[in-house]
């Protein structure tokens, strides 16, 4: 059986050590007995072990291997890989050049390739890797120590560059696998059938993390083998201007919300008293939409400095992990710091223009219930649209309409010198705790402003309702029909001549009331549903506002390439491979020139409203085409329409109590001690990784 091997090799592996001697460490994935891969994670020079035993290298080892996530230790462990000899050509010879004691070390390859300064066999498999001044990256596998044989062939060598935190990794998940991006043909070839049988050849799964891996891999090593001395940067001037403004800074913030959390522990004190109890049962019935967003604004503001405290990024080794970690700490505050901007801005402009908007709002009311209100009974009393109409019935409903409005006209009246603080209390609010629940307080403001129209809508759509009912129930008289309602099912049944002459009687005025009660039925369906469709848009705008992913979405515009999408392979060259097997070449065998393919891993990116979608498609869950057409065939019916969208929000978080002092300690804690675990980990980066590698990823 023909094996195959694939070597995966960080870039400018060979410039990280000046040293002709060096070894390899990684892992060996073995997908099967004749399927190998071979992940270099870094190098270290020989020399490096020279002042730790067999045993210390084991044990540096297995902490090292205990680091790595537990997927990834179920596939494969982090070991000693083999070594690389820069002072050896690609056909396995020394040149020219070369000492003796490189000569002499040379010479004991074919014997001991295994044995490291003192240190046994380390595992059935044991890479030897040379230098290679034909290939662009310099170096080329020599040969490979398979379960006891040797092996000289490699199919595959992919050259990537190693990820790092902040910069970039590899992923394996698409953006939506589940919709083809093109449609698929009715009947699909035969090939394609069989291409989806096959068993991959490849785990790309265990690949791509242990590649993800490979720097935390690399920085635990050094840290575990020998001691890292301080860096002078953490003494250096820039380093203590940093640390002073991060100091200011978490200060800053933490007083403000302390302030904030002040106030909403003041509220929720006051709602506990026995008197003020009555007034929070009526102020969440009232203003429902403002409770339930001022509910999330104090979650987020309680719950903030927890979430970004709780996940430590330096302690997680898989650097797509981390970047997770990342953006799940950085979403509350960033959401919680874009609503209140908006709100500022909201705010601000509502308070320089609050005569503006107070005007624009009489002016408005005065209109809609003139233009349209009034003058809409009034058309309804008469001959609308050429539609003859029943005269009493319709000056019945026109005069209750036009009592009830004249009523909420006068009660208007008295009510208009509150708009103006209204407006006032609208941006105070925006500033205070954000755009969402002023929005939320608009909302509940509107329906209460329309409550008249809510009445009317309700009332007549009750007495709609009924009658199509009435008329159903004696359509099926006439017909020998019966509703059953146990089995949900239409039943034959006989009834009686009283019965259906009764039927008669009835069936006769309620048909012919039905256009004049079906046309103010649908005018005054037409005005609720415009005044539910603008607390919809702001319920919608509310909603996009908490959907929102603000700190992807500034990372993406930032840094592209922390969301990746998928993989894809960028092929260098495809030649012969001009290493042979010395066994062949001493039994005069016929010499083969097996085929290498030399590559570079790439990697997809996904796009802004791939980012978007799946937090938007959360948001608009509860909503499906099926509801829509519902609440269509109800209003038909007699039903009245939803007047919420009900879009997703947050969940609402228990409240917890805590001192005001140990709130303001947690919040300067968490602010602080992120900068510092950032700093830490970009110096920890630069301690564990060469230099070649730190300028590429720089």
């Amino acid at each position: 059986m023909k094996r195959q091997c694939r070597i995966w090799l960080p870039k400018l592996l060979t410039s990280t050590d000046d040293s002709s001697h060096s070894l390899l460490f990684g892992w060996f994935v073995s997908h099967s007995s004749s399927c190998l891969d071979v992940v270099v994670a870094f190098i270290t020079d020989e020399s490096f072990l020279s002042s730790t035993g067999g045993s210390s290298l084991q044990d540096v080892l297995h902490e090292t291997n205990e680091k790595m996530p537990l997927t990834l230790r179920d596939k494969a462990a982090f070991t000693l890989l083999g070594r690389y000899d820069s002072c050896l050509s690609a056909n396995g010879n020394a040149p020219k050049n070369a000492t003796d004691e490189d000569l002499c070390r040379y010479s004991s390859l074919s014997c001991g390739c295994h044995k490291v300064d003192g240190l046994g066999s380390v595992s059935s498999h044991w890479i030897h890797m040379v230098h290679d001044s034909s290939s662009e990256h310099g170096i080329r596998m020599h040969h490979i120590h398979w379960n006891g044989d040797i092996v000289f062939q490699c199919d595959v060598h992919v050259f990537y560059d190693p990820p790092v935190f902040g910069s970039h990794h590899f992923s394996l998940s698409f953006w939506n696998a589940s919709s083809p991006q093109t449609k698929a043909p009715l009947k699909k070839p035969n090939w394609v059938d069989d291409l989806h049988k096959r068993q991959p050849l490849i785990e790309m799964e265990t690949v791509i993390l242990s590649i993800n891996c490979a720097a935390s891999a690399e920085i635990a090593y050094r840290k575990l083998s020998t001691q890292l001395e301080t860096s002078s940067r953490k003494f250096s001037l820039s380093y203590l201007i940093s640390t002073l403004a991060w100091w200011l800074l978490a200060t800053l913030l933490s007083s403000l919300s302390s302030l904030y959390y002040s106030l909403i522990h003041f509220f929720y004190q006051l709602s506990s008293f026995p008197i003020f109890s009555w007034v929070l049962i009526a102020s969440r019935r009232v203003l429902k939409n403002t409770w339930i967003n001022f509910r999330i604004r104090s979650c987020q503001i309680l719950y903030w400095p927890i979430f970004l405290q709780e996940n430590d990024i330096t302690s997680i080794s898989c650097v797509e992990d981390a970047e997770k970690a990342a953006l799940q700490r950085h979403s509350t505050w960033s959401a919680m710091a874009v609503d209140l901007v908006l709100g500022n801005l909201i705010g601000l402009s509502l308070l320089f223009n609050t005569g503006d908007v107070y005007s624009w709002v009489l002016h408005f009311a005065k209109e809609f219930t003139n233009d349209i209100l009034r003058s809409g009974c009034v058309w309804l009393m008469g001959v609308p649209a050429g539609f003859k109409l029943n005269t009493e019935l319709a000056g019945v409903l026109g005069m209750v309409s036009l009592n009830v409005i004249q009523i909420w006209s006068t009660l208007w009246i008295f009510m208009a010198s509150f708009i103006f603080y209204l407006i006032r209390a609208v941006a105070v609010m925006g500033i205070t705790f954000g755009a969402t629940v002023s929005a939320a307080f608009v909302i509940d403001v509107i329906t209460f402003a329309t409550l008249h129209v809510t009445a009317l809508h309700w009332a007549i759509t009750l007495v709609y309702s009924h009658q199509i009912q009435a008329l159903a129930a004696l359509w099926r008289l006439f017909r020998g029909r019966k509703m059953n309602p146990l089995r949900q099912r239409m039943d034959s049944y006989g009834y009686t001549v009283k019965q259906h002459v009764v039927g008669s009687l009835l069936f006769t005025p309620l048909l012919l009331l039905l256009p004049t009660t079906s046309v103010f039925f649908i005018f005054f369906t037409i005005t609720s549903t415009s005044v539910n469709s603008i607390c919809m848009l702001i319920e919608f705008a509310v909603s996009i506002i908490h959907a929102t992913p603000y700190a992807e979405i500034m990372i993406w515009l930032v840094r592209r390439q922390r969301f990746p999408c998928g993989v894809w392979f960028e092929i260098e060259h495809y030649k012969k491979n001009i290493l042979n097997s010395s066994s062949d070449r001493s039994n005069n065998s016929p010499e083969k020139k097996p085929v290498l393919m030399v590559s570079n891993l790439r990697s997809n990116f996904l796009s802004i409203g791939q980012i978007l979608l799946p937090h938007y498609t959360t948001m608009f869950s509860g909503i499906s085409a099926s509801s829509l057409t519902t609440s269509a065939r109800g209003v038909l019916s007699g039903k009245r329409m939803p007047s919420k969208l009900g879009l997703d929000l947050p969940p609402p978080r228990p409240w917890m109590h805590m001192p005001l002092r140990q709130y303001w300690t947690l919040c300067h804690g968490s602010i602080f001690s992120s900068s510092r675990k950032g700093s830490n980990h970009d110096l920890s980066l630069e301690k564990g990784l060469p230099k070649a590698s730190q300028s590429s990823s720089s």
